[in-house]
């Protein structure tokens, strides 16, 4: 490295090691207070959210986080971290990685997955990347989000961390349970949130999936012509529902082969109702049926027929409590 680079490098670790030294990292800004909630140190793109908290050393981490989806980090990035990695066995004798978090800075800091043994993440080769993920860390997923009370205020575009318990006030109708499935013994086995929304005066069963993501491609672009990005948040609807409101309702805007990866096509429903309010129109994204009633559902409590994603949740300030199963609906 030549002198100036090493005078940069020197300067970066002491403008870090003030930081340390002023706001610490330790767990304890994680003890959260009532109506003092903890905004994430992140992004909000597309009507979804990042976090990007700052290792000690001084590297910051761009997590994708995703009610909906898993829970990892990619190898290269824990290996440039130096973060000591496990090797364990699954049933069926699989091995695979597990790493914990990196120290964070306070004031840049993410917490542990609580919903996770050890409260590891898994070790994804960098080889999985996708269209999505290629400059992702890594995905937390519902097992991050388990066991915590959590804010996704679309509104202000920003993620909180609540103390336990601590909901807005709400009326009645705005607040409503959430599905997590139960194992024989009592015990919650999966925290995939399953909610309740209405469409067309039918009531569906529906993942809360605020990862839910698409990328367009440029002739779906080009009819929309909404001058936003390929890459965005979208809902998924089963083939079969699909084919039901395309059949009763011939008006509804449909674009085929909209979807850049996949061909899929997606259906513009005029109104939502869900969480006490009224959404504007919201695009759905079409998936085989047995994407959700055979594998998605497997997780969840009862059957759903596709996920509701940020750009329905778009319109709100949600408070999940995990614990306690509840989402509060503000406007």
């Amino acid at each position: 490295m030549q002198e100036g680079g090493q005078r940069k490098m020197k300067n970066i670790r002491l403008f870090f090691a003030v930081i340390v030294a002023l706001f610490g990292f330790s767990s304890a800004v994680f003890a959260q207070r009532i109506d003092k909630p903890l905004v994430l140190p992140g992004r909000y793109d597309e009507h979804r959210f990042f976090v990007e908290p700052i290792t000690v050393g001084g590297t910051k981490l761009n997590f994708f986080t995703d009610t909906g989806g898993g829970l990892f980090i990619f190898a290269d990035v824990a290996q440039n971290l130096k973060i000591p990695v496990e090797n364990i066995k699954a049933d069926g004798g699989r091995s695979f990685e597990i790493v914990a978090l990196p120290p964070f800075i306070d004031a840049f800091s993410i917490p542990a997955p609580l919903g996770s043994p050890g409260e590891k993440l898994s070790v994804v080769p960098p080889a999985q990347r996708n269209f999505l993920s290629r400059n992702w860390s890594g995905m937390l997923g519902q097992q991050w989000f388990a066991g915590r009370v959590w804010t996704f205020d679309y509104l202000k575009k920003r993620l909180l961390l609540r103390a336990a318990g601590d909901l807005p006030k709400s009326k009645p109708e705005n607040k409503i349970p959430l599905g997590f499935k139960i194992d024989g013994s009592g015990k919650r086995s999966t925290n995939f949130p399953r909610i309740t929304v209405t469409i067309d005066g039918e009531t569906l069963d529906l993942l809360f999936d605020t990862g839910a993501s698409t990328e367009l491609n440029d002739a779906a672009l080009q009819i929309l012509k909404d001058k936003r990005p390929a890459i965005r948040a979208t809902s998924f609807i089963t083939a079969g529902v699909f084919e039901r409101w395309r059949k009763a309702h011939p008006d509804w805007r449909v674009v085929e082969n909209a979807e850049k990866q996949s061909n899929a096509a997606m259906i513009e429903v005029p109104e939502i109702k869900i969480g006490g309010y009224r959404t504007g129109a919201v695009w759905f994204t079409v998936r085989p049926d047995k994407n959700f009633h055979e594998y998605m559902s497997q997780w969840m409590d009862k059957r759903i027929e596709g996920a509701i994603g940020g750009n329905a949740l778009r319109h709100f300030r949600i408070t999940v409590d995990y614990p306690n199963a509840l989402a509060v609906f503000e406007k």
